[in-house]
């Protein structure tokens, strides 16, 4: 029974770890850097991370979606189509209700509120990181259940894991060197990437639990979760990446993180 209990226990914590460790690590690039990110190179990794982000939803997440329906029938695309919108309205709604602000803009979002820049970009960070949470927890939750409710295998989860981790290291670049760029402390900076490590993963731990008490509702979920992610994608990564003059690179990096997550997910 203990030995069934760590063969579960084990994989979720890896499973939560891996993208955890991947913020820290890109956090922890604000004590090594000596000059300011540059425009370009910010660029770069917002679409990079939005190729990553779109990959995942689709191969990890809708198509397990459409796959755990089949037995619908006609009705399969029900649950990934409304499961999907019901992400996007989600974040739509946790957008307008939570007054937050995003690196290098110099407006807040949201109802007004007397906050602290730093704990409006605190808020943005986490509401950026809770569809990436939600992606891991519904994953892991659809392998606990087995084949009654979804087909996803060990190794379909621990890759979305992978995937959201290589793409959380240069966000967590980011944040904390656009932190260190608006004249916060190099370990303000720091903190702030472990905030967004600790969002993401304290939603996936959510999202897990909820999934576990909800297991008919899982095509839903994934495709709730899908939607969350491609809201992200939309409303913040791709304005960045494309902020300012043209820049090929962008599309370039979008493809190379897209694809790469769509490789891994196929490799396992």
């Amino acid at each position: 029974m203990n030995d069934v209990i760590l063969f579960q226990v084990l994989p979720v914590v890896l499973g939560v770890g891996i993208p955890f460790v991947g913020t820290l690590l890109g956090a922890a690039c604000v004590f090594l850097a000596r000059r300011p990110l540059r425009l370009n190179v910010r660029r770069g990794m917002m679409a990079f991370s939005a190729g990553v982000m779109v990959a995942a939803a689709v191969w990890s997440l809708l198509i397990p979606s459409v796959e755990a329906s089949q037995h619908l029938e006609k009705w399969t695309f029900v649950p990934p189509f409304v499961g999907f919108w019901l992400g996007v309205l989600l974040l739509f709604s946790i957008d307008g209700m939570v007054p937050h602000l995003h690196l290098g803009e110099g407006f807040s979002e949201g109802p007004r509120a007397t906050l602290s820049r730093s704990t409006k970009i605190a808020l943005a960070v986490t509401i950026h990181n809770i569809p990436e949470g939600m992606a891991i927890g519904v994953m892991f939750a659809g392998w606990l259940a087995g084949s009654s409710f979804a087909t996803i295998s060990l190794s379909a989860a621990i890759a979305v894991s992978i995937g959201i981790a290589i793409q959380n290291f240069p966000e967590g670049a980011i944040v904390s060197l656009l932190m260190r760029a608006e004249g916060a402390s190099r370990k303000k900076g720091f903190l702030l990437g472990l905030v967004s490590a600790v969002a993401e993963a304290l939603a996936a731990v959510v999202t897990l639990f909820i999934s576990q008490l909800m297991l008919p509702a899982l095509p839903w979920l994934l495709a709730l979760a899908a939607g969350a992610m491609i809201y992200v994608v939309v409303e913040d990564l791709l304005p960045d990446a494309n902020a300012g003059t043209h820049f090929d690179g962008a599309t370039l990096l979008f493809a190379i993180g897209f694809s790469m997550t769509m490789a891994l997910d196929i490799l396992l």
